[in-house]
């Protein structure tokens, strides 16, 4: 039997993820197309630098609830871990591979944030401990993203050994799509926060 609404749900899940916050908010606002300034990649920091913190969080409010509404609808149709956990990867892709903006889209961090919490608060709890752990102490939000995707494989492995093979799989797409930030690291030229006085 075909499942037709895990399928529905799961295109309806990339093409929600293929909705850029930080596009629709940066012209919202008159700033400029995040993809031609800064590091021109279209997500939360990119879009703090140029527009501000009240730009910035509406564009990370965006792609986190990019995460949580498709995976809250294969809840409410109680889809099985698998499918639940496809439903995730559809939406991270959305956001990295958007069919609306032709296919040039973020690293997803936020939406495999709101995502995966959704389908497991633990392993969200886990991400965001190491996110915050990471950037509090080199003030660098891409190798908080590449810290938080690493830690992902092995969360799930202890919290939920179903989802485990979808969630690998998330993992080293985000941290593929991060292979810029891995360069500059490596190099030591990705720009850190400066922190306050």
């Amino acid at each position: 039997m075909i499942p037709i609404t895990e399928i529905i749900v799961l295109l309806a899940a990339y093409l929600f993820g293929s909705i850029s916050s930080a596009i629709i908010v940066c012209k919202m606002m008159g700033l400029s197309d995040p993809r031609d300034m800064g590091s021109h990649n279209p997500g939360t920091t990119n879009v703090l630098r140029i527009g501000g913190r009240k730009a910035a969080i509406l564009t990370f409010s965006g792609d986190i609830l990019k995460g949580i509404i498709p995976v809250l609808i294969a809840k409410y149709f109680d889809f099985s871990a698998l499918w639940l956990s496809a439903v995730v990867v559809a939406s991270f892709l959305g956001h990295c591979l958007p069919i609306f903006f032709s296919f040039n889209g973020g690293k997803g961090v936020a939406t495999a944030f709101g995502a995966v919490t959704t389908m497991n608060w633990q392993i969200g709890l886990i991400i965001l401990l190491t996110w915050v752990l990471i950037f509090f102490i080199f003030r660098i939000s891409s190798l908080a993203g590449l810290s938080s995707a690493l830690i992902l494989p092995a969360s799930t492995w202890y919290l939920s050994t179903e989802s485990l093979l979808p969630m690998t799989l998330m993992s080293l797409l985000m941290i593929w799509r991060h292979q810029d930030n891995i360069r500059n690291l490596l190099s030591g030229k990705e720009s850190a926060f400066k922190k306050k006085p």
